[in-house]
């Protein structure tokens, strides 16, 4: 079964993941963007889940995470949780 690594950077807009999206495209580190906005308790981990397989997360989520490129950061991603920039660190 595949299993990835990923990080992610959860707010609660449309507007503020494509500022924050701009921002990371302009040079700005992802896991400082994440320890300041990211509403989610990765933040504290720079946005960093962990590994998981498919079916741990939203299907939204999973979705991103097992079909994008490994290092590009990819989103707005929506769910119910709110916006999401997603970034696949890597897939085994």
């Amino acid at each position: 079964m595949a299993m990835a690594k990923a990080r992610h950077i959860l707010v609660n807009t449309e507007a503020e993941c494509l500022a924050l999206l701009a921002e990371i495209q302009g040079g700005a580190g992802f896991s400082e963007l994440a320890m300041e906005h990211s509403g989610c308790p990765s933040k504290a981990q720079g946005g960093d889940l962990g590994q998981f397989g498919p079916g741990q997360m939203v299907p939204e989520f999973d979705r991103v995470v097992f079909s994008a490129p490994v290092g590009e950061v990819q989103g707005p991603v929506q769910t119910q949780f709110g916006f999401h920039l997603l970034e696949v660190t890597e897939r085994i």
